[in-house]
């Protein structure tokens, strides 16, 4: 029997850690538990992996690990994280940035820990860990809210939005969640925002376990071990200054957290530590108070608010239209991205009319009892203060040593006008918040490293100095994969793009006509996409192969459950194609790169960054655009082979690769040496099915 135990005296604690230790080399050793009991084939890269996680887990010492695809890296944090967790009675947090690996962990990979767990006696005290998956509270349906919105549900909703509440409703009684995601169709937003539980009304004198999914669901995260999360949420509740004071611990006092898919946090964590302000942001927090647009007016002002503060949201409404009109019609006139570089790039024509909500909304709020409606009328002052905050840092441009501004059209028709900014350093922040928190922190992806080399993801992640390890993947590419680069494809020039497309389109034709099974085509531009999707459209239609092409109205997960279906069809896609795409078997048969994935110069954030790399004496090329690429290029190439089983053949369209001195980097980050070269004269005898 292993004897497990944690005390404060060196000793004990030097057992505690041995213990450990001992457990996982006797999980995954060649006749290891995984083996003899589960009948999983050994893997030494798992192995591997398992035993530098738990050494540093145990010593509370942070590792960037690349695991390349198949080696199980899964299970190689799980069963160090969950043994050490319920000995030490301390959080273990697992962030992921897909859906499809939340997924995966719950529905298979956990479970089949359970497993071992349950049918090995030395592990008895293991079996029962808890697990919860955590999202943000904005996703949960409150009782309380519910209960509240309809009983004046008159005042808040008109039209359909008083069906769209009482379906809620029923449907509170057969949810077991009461996440949004769960509905179908989806709420109306707007009725969603009445009943969510991301509100000061719901409470814990308000609410309970037993009356609101949220705090269920935070009852559930406190019971568990393991708490599942994605890193959007654990990233905005840190920005938020959730994390724990002085404490160890990086979002819960002592916990320790693993970041999988790694490659996407840096990215990740620059959203959540700039700002955003938005047409479509304002306007809906001013319609939820009142909206004149709704017969005799709805919102939570149209009964407790007078002419006067009816008044003043209208006025606030139309200033809010004038402003962010002004800047589409001044500032994005011709393109849809503009850095700023000055301050008072737009005169304040919106902060009076909002402070005066926002003023009306503070007097309404110390005239009413305390209760709900005191709480409601405080998120809503607050949520405006916050845009007003914002607004004004951004036109004082307050940070700009620090972080870069720019303004930006979003939305799938360019409607909605975005104020934004982002920071320069954001390695500096993780640091912060990751690797200075007296704690473990794990970050693992399959593409960490750069040419093998770890240090341009540690430094811009902040993990400079921190252990790292890399393990390569146990699939037979040599056997299993075919490379076929283009040598005279046309490099990318301004002017050409009708000759590059012509040639991907043509190359594509052939391509998918001489394989049997699917092909997954990536594009670095929805330009292009769309340009050879419309020219090969009615050239698979015909031959019978269904194309599916992204930014056509179907959701990543019905692209992908069609595709999977097809068996033989064509997806075009691009920016989330390129990684966490996952459709394993020959549904999968050939992956298509058309370009190689550099981001575009010209981004505001890229831009600044670059300017900031450069005046630190460095190159922003070697430092953060090739980096970059090359990861994503990784991914893109990562998408063909799922399993030990599978065969494909891997097409480069960007000769680049060959005749740039930078394309070294890209021949050294496919899965093996030998590659095949094409010309398009001689395409047809070349690109055969092997």
């Amino acid at each position: 029997m292993i004897s497990f135990r944690e005390n404060a005296d060196a000793p004990a604690a030097a057992e505690y850690a041995s213990a450990l230790v001992a457990a996982c080399d006797r999980v995954f050793a060649p006749d290891g538990w995984l083996a003899t009991q589960l009948g999983l084939e050994h893997r030494p890269q798992q192995e591997a992996m398992a035993q530098a996680v738990i050494r540093n887990f145990v010593s509370d010492r942070s590792l960037l690990f690349e695991a390349g695809t198949g080696v199980g890296k899964s299970l190689a944090y799980l069963v160090p994280g969950i043994l050490r967790a319920v000995v030490s009675k301390r959080p273990f947090l697992v962030s992921t940035h897909t859906i499809a690996l939340q997924q995966q962990l719950l529905s298979s990979d956990i479970p089949l820990v359970r497993t071992l767990f349950q049918q090995i006696p030395e592990l008895a005290d293991f079996r029962n860990f808890k697990a919860t998956l955590l999202v943000g509270r904005g996703n949960y349906l409150c009782g309380h809210r519910l209960s509240r919105a309809i009983a004046t549900k008159s005042d808040l909703f008109g039209g359909t939005q008083e069906e769209d509440l009482l379906r809620i409703a029923d449907w509170s009684t057969l949810t077991k969640a009461g996440l949004r995601d769960e509905l179908s169709p989806a709420p109306d937003p707007e009725v969603w925002d009445w009943v969510n539980a991301d509100s000061s009304a719901c409470n814990k004198k308000n609410c309970s376990p037993e009356t609101c999914f949220y705090r269920r669901a935070q009852q559930a995260r406190r019971e568990s071990q393991l708490v599942v999360l994605n890193h959007s949420l654990l990233f905005s509740l840190i920005a938020a200054g959730l994390a724990p004071g002085d404490g160890a611990g990086v979002l819960y006092p002592e916990d320790y957290v693993v970041l999988d898919e790694a490659h996407t946090v840096p990215n990740i964590a620059t959203d959540h530590y700039g700002l955003g302000v938005s047409s479509y942001s304002v306007d809906r927090a001013l319609k939820l108070l009142y909206n004149p647009t709704r017969k005799k007016g709805k919102g939570l002002l149209a009964k407790v608010g007078n002419m006067q503060d009816h008044r003043a949201v209208t006025e606030a409404l139309a200033a809010s239209e004038g402003f962010f009109n002004d800047l589409r019609s001044r500032l994005l006139r011709r393109q849809d991205i503009v850095r700023l570089h000055e301050a008072d790039w737009a005169e304040p024509v919106l902060h009076r009319p909002l402070g005066r909500v926002a003023d009306r909304l503070g007097v309404l709020r110390t005239n009413v009892e305390d209760g709900n409606l005191k709480d409601e009328l405080g998120d809503h002052r607050r949520r405006l203060q916050e845009m007003l905050t914002g607004l004004q840092h951004a036109l004082d441009l307050k940070h700009g040593d620090k972080h870069v501004y720019w303004l930006e059209l979003a939305g799938r028709k360019k409607s909605i006008v975005q104020v934004r900014s982002a920071p320069l350093d954001v390695a500096e922040a993780l640091r912060t918040t990751l690797f200075r928190r007296g704690t473990s922190v794990l970050m693992t992806s399959a593409t960490l490293a750069t040419g093998g080399d770890m240090s341009p993801f540690a430094r811009r992640s902040g993990a400079d100095g921190e252990d790292f390890s890399l393990e390569t993947s146990p699939f037979d590419f040599e056997n299993n994969l075919q490379i076929f680069i283009a040598e005279d494809a046309p490099q990318p020039r301004k002017g050409e793009g009708q000759l590059d497309r012509k040639f991907m389109a043509e190359t594509i034709a052939h391509s998918v006509k001489t394989i049997t099974g699917g092909t997954l085509v990536l594009f670095t531009s929805y330009a292009d996409l769309r340009a050879v999707g419309e020219q090969l459209g009615p050239v698979f239609a015909k031959a019978g192969r269904p194309l599916l092409m992204q930014g056509q109205g179907l959701s990543r997960a019905e692209i992908k459950s069609q595709f999977m279906e097809a068996g033989n069809g064509v997806l075009f896609g691009t920016e989330s194609f390129w990684t966490g795409f996952d459709a394993p078997g020959e549904a999968l048969s050939q992956v298509i790169i058309t370009r190689l994935p550099f981001d575009v110069p010209t981004h505001p954030v890229l831009e600044a960054r670059s300017e900031w790399i450069r005046q630190q004496g460095g190159s922003p090329f070697a430092e953060l655009t090739l980096p970059d690429a090359v990861t994503r290029f990784r991914q893109g190439v990562g998408r063909l082979l799922r399993k030990h089983s599978d065969r494909g053949r891997l097409i480069v369209l960007d000769s680049r690769i060959l005749h740039k001195e930078y394309g070294r980097y890209f021949l050294a980050a496919l899965p093996k040496r030998q590659y095949t070269k094409f010309c398009r004269a001689d395409r047809s005898q070349t690109l055969v099915a092997e």
